[in-house]
């Protein structure tokens, strides 16, 4: 199939699945679950306001939000999910209440009797009492009663009675969390909407708002016939996917031609440029934010058993969990995207052998720009948590309280505009290639178009305001998190890759252009659409659930594929006697793909099915996804490139074996252990304790308190150590670049 063909593919793919995203985000938009105007008792007494709803969204924001727990299931793992808890919390409170209205006690009744106030219950709370020509949510005296109890009970949890301490303790919540009772009230109006939200069934009676989300049957939310159909539909889809690809890797083998090697590195004489050379900087940084980052990482994990302290140390009183977790995730972004931005910089002057007039210039001001963003982020995002900031300061440049987009909206837009200028900076570097028209010419304008998506496609994590809706937010948060991170991030990843094996000789230009071509094809067909996966109970209609579980069963299907690529990559780092000083690049290669197969590919391919993410959404089965994913995938990955332009950069001279590869199995083994001895457990644990008890017990802090989860919480040590340590060797590598430890005699 020709190239030109291949695009015409590519571009039907990409606008048939943006105009469906888009169709059902209006979709999203239509049919939102109501803010009300004012919530009432029946009896006309006013409990509080839409406006109260909204500034308690914003509250919430400022002390974390999804680092603080979830809501909806989506966020944090030490502390409950807040709309889980408040339901079940509501749920036996409302039973007593009902029951002593006719002066009998609940927990004294027979079963029988029982069933009779769980129906009466199930119609109490699950009946849609908004009236649409008064704007106004009414609920019964005895559920206004329940409410306000659980407020009290949220204001003395996040407040400072200290009844609460031991439960604080498990929650990794500080003492007076929120220190405002104005704001505490507000945030607790919130909580009550997003838990009515849960409870109550759309207008036509069919479901809840969000798809009968969290499983609880006390309340009659169980799974609904939709997440068994749409389950089973999807795997099926996996497998007619599954049997294409296999026909297609079948004649493709059959393709397969022997390639005239080059007998020298073809790369060996080039001369790095000054704006390649300014790219070292940013590995530096790199390997710094890499540190942070794994620092980071151990307090968070640390406050899933000491939640109020480091050892003894009353940390959470200067860094709380909220603020270690996001700093955690943030600088997780922050260096994989730097260190994919610093390979672009340094890759394009190389393809094109053209350095721009003033194009170091260039390089260093987005350096120091990062550097503001990085600083600054992280430094607002302390101020928010610590309630340092008012709730419009917090929105601009505190926490914005939403899993990945952390960074408040400032840092964002400044963030944007640093990927404008890395665009702009590329595409200087990268025209008089263009120009040529040669073989490469295919090549380069998918390495340019995936360049365009991963400046603009961070723009949406702008189409929501403060206040926004979650639903809207969160279907725009995803086009980032997906889109971005998970999407245009993968092709950038897969061309590159094409590209530095064409320059280096290894494949034909041709051959390569047209299998990232398939690749990219295949990918974004599952991969734009199955954005909807992550959103299945985020308030969205069945529509979506339907159309993200069909797409992202196909998202998997290259991936099961993937051994081939690994299996190729490792013949190829065998393929000459030369190609032995790009060994460790080529290894990040093979090891990114593993992680792709098992962390992207098995674990994502576990949770993704609406019936299994009724059930596990939340759990450690997402962090374990999370973590093989984002640093399996996209992390080692990263490392791979650095390694690539610092080959480029140190050309004449060996490395200390001994060193990179003490670090790159450390870094390996350590991730795998880390996951399967200690989070993969737990999460199937939890997805046990889920079904069979429900979604809030899962997440409780009886079931998370016992000594076997505490267990199983300390054998991440082991991997943790041994990452830790790969991490240190792969820094401590770098700087002996520089310093001399970390190169041996000449090539």
């Amino acid at each position: 199939m020709t190239s030109k063909r291949l695009w015409y593919y590519l571009i039907g793919v990409m606008v048939i699945s943006f105009a469906v995203l888009i169709y059902y985000g209006a979709e999203i938009y239509r049919k939102v679950p109501p803010i009300p105007e004012r919530v009432m008792t029946t009896e006309g007494r006013l409990l509080y306001t839409g406006k109260d709803i909204k500034d308690g969204q914003n509250v919430w924001q400022s002390i974390g939000g999804q680092t603080v727990g979830s809501v909806w299931g989506h966020g944090a793992y030490i502390a409950p999910d807040w709309t889980a808890d408040y339901l079940h919390r509501e749920a036996l409170l409302l039973l007593e209440a009902l029951a002593g209205k006719e002066g009998r006690i609940y927990k004294n009744m027979g079963e029988e009797e029982q069933a009779r106030y769980k129906i009466i219950l199930q119609k109490e709370l699950r009946t849609n009492t908004f009236d649409e020509k008064t704007n106004t949510i009414y609920l019964s005296p005895q559920r206004a009663t329940v409410q306000q109890q659980l407020a009290n009970y949220y204001s003395r949890l996040f407040m400072d009675d200290p009844s609460m301490n031991k439960l604080r303790e498990a929650y990794a919540i500080p003492i007076n969390t929120i220190k405002n009772r104005d704001r505490m009230d507000k945030m607790n109006a919130f909580l009550a909407w997003c838990t009515w939200v849960c409870i109550t069934q759309r207008p036509d009676d069919s479901i809840t708002y969000t798809n009968n989300w969290p499983h609880d049957e006390l309340v009659g939310n169980i799974p609904s016939s939709a997440l068994h159909i749409w389950s089973g539909f999807s795997i099926l889809l996996l497998l007619a996917g599954l049997s294409f690809m296999a026909l297609y890797y079948a004649k493709n083998k059959e393709e397969e031609v022997e390639e005239l090697l080059p007998l020298e590195d073809p790369l060996r004489n080039m001369k790095p440029t000054p704006s390649m050379r300014a790219t070292l900087k940013y590995i530096w940084v790199v390997g710094l934010l890499i540190l942070v980052q794994m620092l980071a990482g151990v307090v968070t994990a640390h406050y899933g058993v000491e939640g109020s302290a480091f050892y003894g140390f009353p940390l959470d009183q200067y860094v709380p969990q909220s603020v270690s977790r996001s700093w955690h995730v943030q600088l997780a972004i922050f260096w994989i995207a730097t260190s994919w931005l610093a390979t672009g910089l340094y890759i394009a002057p190389a393809v094109s052998g053209y350095e721009p007039k003033y194009q170091k210039l260039g390089v260093n001001i987005l350096f120091f720009a990062l550097l503001i963003v990085v600083l600054g982020s992280l430094t607002g995002q302390w101020l928010g948590v610590m309630q340092k900031l008012g709730l419009e300061a917090n929105f601009f440049w505190g926490h914005q309280g939403y899993e990945y987009i952390e960074l408040g909206r400032i840092w964002q837009i400044l963030l944007l505009l640093g990927l404008v200028l890395w665009l702009v900076l590329m595409l200087r570097a990268l025209m008089p290639a263009l120009k040529r028209k040669d073989e490469s010419h295919h090549m380069l304008l998918l390495f340019i178009a995936s360049s365009v998506a991963i400046a603009v496609f961070y723009a949406a994590g702008l189409m929501y305001g403060r206040q926004t809706h979650m639903a809207i937010a969160e279907y725009w948060r995803w086009w980032v998190v997906h889109l971005w991170v998970e999407g245009f991030f993968e092709v950038f990843a897969t061309v590159v890759a094409a590209f530095l094996f064409t320059r280096l000789g290894l494949l034909r230009v041709v051959a390569a252009t047209r299998a990232v071509l398939f690749s990219t094809i295949v990918f974004l067909s599952g991969g734009i659409l199955g954005t909807f996966h992550h959103i299945y109970f985020s308030a969205t209609p069945i529509s979506v659930l339907a159309v993200g579980a069909t797409f992202s069963a196909l998202e998997i299907v290259p991936l099961v594929f993937i051994g081939y690529e690994a299996y190729h990559n490792y013949q190829l780092s065998k393929s000459t006697r030369w190609i032995q000083a790009y060994k460790w690049p080529i290894y990040c290669f093979i090891s990114m793909c593993f992680w792709n197969f098992l962390g992207a590919g098995i674990f994502g391919f576990a949770i993704n099915p609406p019936i299994a993410l009724y059930y596990i959404q939340g759990l450690n089965t997402t962090a374990l996804h999370g973590h093989a994913a984002l640093f399996g995938v996209y992390g080692i990955l990263g490392i791979g490139l650095m390694m690539f332009v610092l080959r480029g950069l140190y050309p004449e001279r060996q490395w200390n074996e001994k060193l990179i590869a003490s670090a790159f199995w450390l870094i390996n083994i350590g991730l795998f252990l880390m996951l399967v001895i200690s989070l993969l457990p737990i999460g199937i644990m939890q997805a046990i304790a889920s079904i069979k008890e429900g979604y809030w017990y899962a997440r409780s802090a009886e079931f998370m308190q016992k000594d076997i989860i505490h267990f199983f919480r300390w054998m991440r040590v082991p991997g943790d150590i041994l990452l830790g340590a790969g991490e240190l060797l792969l820094v401590i590598f770098i700087i002996g670049l520089r310093q001399g430890w970390s190169l041996k005699e000449k090539r």
